[in-house]
């Protein structure tokens, strides 16, 4: 009773990273608050997976394995989540900011009357008082996300209701393996409890999965531009320096309004979350909307005509100077130290 529930997304029998974050951030949140931290996932084929799951702090796996429950659709998938809740009485529960995170976290929040923040970039145990009540809440989640068009940040909580409910951008967290070895409790769902015929109306004739054809999040180095590139033209420099690199061309949301770089490429809070080896910041003037998405890069190098430009405060290297000058020094003895 009273746990922390991380719902697990799986495509084929794999654990998506969003879920395995999730886990990372909810083992944390768990130690803290002295609660175990639980699982749910539900599919088909799912044998074994508590396995993967322990592996990333899950002490508890509800699985609920069934043919008629792969690949996702809505009313199923709601009908079972909302039944273990309403059972277990989770103090938090957490979703990945996917297509299906989107869809079934509201669903659920509403289910419950619970309430639900949408597209967390943090997450944190807190206090809160209520100055209207002069009521003190202890050990509330803070679900921290961006809002007036990434403008400022804001701490909301859910003092009244329970579960407290969000779901999170993916790449915001770390996944990271718990240190300590667990072999977590597997409780198996029994899906017709949950279930009514009219949660199975909807039949999945055919699927198409189209691979990524843009992945900033996996690229180890990051050649990223901004409006200080100056346009689409210029932008051929990053993607010559990143190819070199072995890298992949990142862009502020500036440089994709401007249309010099496609939205699939955006870091950011309005974009992807990146940590790559290597983050080289092409004319990013670096305010809170972009530094956001790649301020966890192993290493940070800005080129910039102002040396006062804000990326610069979080830069290990800041190269003041301009983007069309640097960038072809840059690949001029890349190439030369290569031979």
């Amino acid at each position: 009773m009273n746990n922390i529930f991380v719902y697990i997304e799986t495509e084929n029998g794999k654990v998506a990273d969003v879920s395995l974050e999730l886990l990372t951030k909810g083992r944390d949140l768990a130690d803290q608050l002295g609660c175990q931290l639980e699982a749910i996932v539900i599919g088909h084929n799912l044998t074994g997976i508590e396995k993967k799951l322990g592996e990333y702090g899950a002490e508890v796996v509800h699985v609920a394995d069934d043919a008629r429950l792969a690949p996702y659709r809505t009313l199923p998938h709601t009908a079972i989540v909302c039944g273990v809740f309403e059972e277990e009485k989770p103090q938090i529960a957490l979703f990945g900011a996917s297509s299906i995170g989107r869809d079934l976290g509201p669903r659920v929040s509403s289910a419950l009357h619970s309430g639900l923040t949408a597209d967390c970039t943090s997450l944190e145990i807190g206090d809160h008082r209520d100055n209207k009540s002069d009521t003190d809440y202890k050990n509330l989640l803070y679900q921290i996300r961006p809002a007036f068009g990434g403008n400022i940040i804001a701490t909301i909580v859910n003092p009244d209701h329970r579960p407290q409910m969000a779901t999170v951008r993916e790449g915001v967290m770390k996944k990271e393996p718990y240190a300590k070895k667990i072999t977590p409790e597997v409780k198996a769902i029994d899906p017709d409890k949950y279930l009514q015929p009219s949660d199975l109306v909807v039949k999945i004739i055919d699927r198409h999965i189209e691979e990524r054809k843009i992945n900033v999040k996996g690229a180890p180095v990051i050649v990223s531009g901004g409006y200080g590139v100056g346009s689409k033209e210029n932008f051929k420099l990053l993607f010559e320096l990143a190819e070199l690199l072995g890298g992949e061309v990142g862009a502020s949301r500036a440089a994709v309004d401007s249309g010099f770089a496609e939205h699939a490429r955006q870091i950011g809070q309005t974009g992807t979350t990146v940590r790559p080896k290597l983050y080289i910041a092409c004319g990013i003037s670096g305010q809170i909307q972009h530094t956001a998405g790649m301020d966890g890069s192993s290493m940070i190098i800005s080129i910039n005509t102002d040396p006062e430009a804000p990326i610069n405060r979080i830069a290990d290297f800041a190269i003041t100077g301009d983007v069309m000058d640097v960038i072809p020094k840059m690949i001029k003895a890349y190439k030369l130290n290569s031979k």
